[in-house]
């Protein structure tokens, strides 16, 4: 199903799927809302003479504080993915996960997964979008044209979350406890805090979990051609996004870390993304 609401196209992708469990094998529907975000260039990174909060790291160059990036259309999805759609992927036996990632309240954004149990998760779900009946036509041509389901760039995920109008939070420039979960105790179900105002609808994008990239972490300016490099090399990769324990400063749109791959938080989760052919290289 596609549907057009404030300029932006929502692609509600339910599949069908199975779980495997102790007592019984049940048919679960894991829903894929995906949200395009259209091409074209925005600011990324913060100046701190506009952003007194902003870390070094956020830093464009020693010349600017900010820089132009073009991004090309990708889809992203709404919410973070839960414990619930990790577990028909664990109950697939395709990847060995950590019992941890399964232990919490189905609704609530899945944690201690590694990058590349994040990884794995896509390209279960790319197979299994591409052969299950309920795959929308136009999902399924994307991939049959070589657009990938990934993890978001750091590019990506700055554009979904700030819009192009450099927004220090998804909702606007002053913290707002009410929009996202944030300086509290424990996740909370993906989507409880409302938030009309983010740009692309998308929510969770600050607080609930820090969320996976699949960028290497390094300094600005970004290149997305330099992006791709070097892969084989040890790295951290950039998570974004803050968590339900940090504070205001660290919720922010630009605020930017790394982990190791083989990390296992219960703090950090991820989202997906549909990226086209050119950037989806992993």
């Amino acid at each position: 199903m596609m549907t057009r609401t404030t300029g932006s196209v929502v692609l509600a992708l339910c599949l069908a799927a199975s779980s495997a469990r102790t007592d019984a094998t049940a048919a679960i529907d894991v829903a894929v809302d995906f949200v395009e975000v259209a091409a074209g260039p925005f600011t990324m990174g913060a100046d701190p003479a506009r952003d007194p909060e902003a870390y070094d790291n956020e830093r464009w160059s020693p010349a600017a504080g900010e820089g132009s990036v073009l991004v090309p259309t990708f889809y992203i999805a709404r919410h973070e993915v839960t414990v619930g759609d990790f577990a028909i992927f664990a109950g697939a036996r395709t990847w060995p996960v950590d019992q941890r990632a399964l232990a919490g309240p189905s609704t609530h954004p899945v944690t201690f997964v590694s990058w590349p149990d994040a990884l794995a998760y896509c390209r279960w779900l790319e197979t299994a979008l591409k052969t299950a009946r309920s795959t929308p036509d136009r999902t399924k041509e994307l991939l049959a044209n070589g657009w990938r389901v990934t993890l978001p760039t750091e590019a990506e995920w700055e554009k979904a979350a700030r819009g192009t109008d450099r927004r220090r939070y998804p909702w606007g420039d002053d913290a707002q406890p009410s929009r996202a979960n944030y300086g509290g105790k424990s996740t909370t179900p993906v989507g409880l805090f409302a938030c009309p105002g983010c740009p692309n609808g998308l929510l969770d994008m600050s607080g609930n979990v820090w969320e996976w990239t699949r960028s290497p972490y390094q300094p600005y300016p970004y290149d997305a051609s330099d992006d791709r490099a070097n892969l084989d090399a040890d790295a951290l990769w950039v998570i974004r996004g803050g968590s339900f324990a940090d504070g205001a400063r660290l919720v922010r749109t630009t605020t930017r870390t790394g982990a190791d791959p083989g990390a296992r938080r219960p703090f950090i989760g991820f989202r997906v993304v549909i990226s086209p052919p050119a950037a989806a290289t992993r």
